[in-house]
């Protein structure tokens, strides 16, 4: 096996380091040194062009959003029983769940208006609807807020396009979302602490690295254990903090485990 290669603070991992590297962080194996952290993000590409321009974002990571919210749009095509829920109903299942007053109170991760979503799924039957085939179709639409570090859960009736139901949680991190991934790699290449992570990249492909684009990432939501890591990072958990898993594309792993970004207070901290 060959060794990983101690460079710089990114440590490139090299040869079949990064085959077992790989395969901890996709199989959610405990990777060395990461304990209280949580996996997500299996996989996912660091390229957020096509949702940028979905939110309203243009190139340059600036946000250009209305300062109202548009009504629910027209309920379009629909699913049937337990299918999965279509295009139009997530759609429609956002927009209903995000009023006026959750849009405004609310800052998503790059700190402007509204909440930062992390997933739409088909709620669960109610037990009287087990066997309905024709039982209403409900969505349960995940959101972080930044402005308070709060996990909000709406479960949307798709029929009367009402809110059936609302969950505000503190200290609860659910798995990072591909939005949340690239912010954090977006604040990690700004960081001094992120120059090692520059330098294996540009010794990888002889390219400087500027922006997440150029990277596929993996993380893990990052929970602070009392006097394990410094003060700074100390508040991780009720602040929302993730460990990177980057890998050149197309090229090895780059070795980032001691960093920690904390995406609600935008630093970047160091473990060990």
């Amino acid at each position: 096996m060959r060794k990983i290669v101690h460079r710089h603070l990114g440590k490139v991992v090299a040869g079949a380091a990064i085959a077992v590297a790989g395969t901890a962080v996709m199989i959610g194996v405990t990777l060395p040194g990461s304990a209280g952290a949580e996996e997500s993000g299996g996989g996912l590409r660091a390229d957020g062009t096509a949702q940028q321009a979905a939110e309203g974002r243009d190139a340059s990571g600036g946000v250009v959003r209305p300062g109202v919210v548009e009504r629910a749009p027209a309920e379009g095509q629909k699913g049937k029983g337990r299918d999965p829920l279509t295009d139009d109903e997530i759609r429609r299942a956002e927009r209903i769940a995000v009023n006026r007053q959750l849009f405004n109170s609310s800052e998503d991760v790059e700190g402007a208006r509204g909440p930062q979503r992390l997933g739409v799924d088909l709620a669960e039957p109610e037990t009287a609807d087990l066997d309905n085939p024709d039982a209403p179709r409900r969505a349960d639409i995940t959101f972080y807020d930044y402005k308070d570090d709060t996990l909000v859960t709406k479960t949307v009736d798709l029929d009367t396009g009402k809110v059936e139901q609302t969950g505000v949680q503190h200290g609860v991190q659910p798995p990072i979302s591909r939005d949340e991934m690239t912010e954090a790699a977006k604040l990690l290449i700004a960081d001094p602490l992120g120059a090692g992570l520059k330098a294996d990249f540009k010794d990888a492909t002889g390219k400087d690295l500027t922006s997440p684009d150029q990277l596929m990432l993996n993380s893990m939501v990052y929970r602070a254990t009392p006097g394990a890591q410094p003060a700074a990072l100390g508040a991780c958990g009720e602040h929302r903090c993730v460990r990177l898993f980057p890998k050149v594309k197309n090229g090895p792993w780059i070795d980032s485990r001691d960093l920690v970004i904390d995406l609600s207070a935008r630093k970047v901290g160091k473990l060990g």
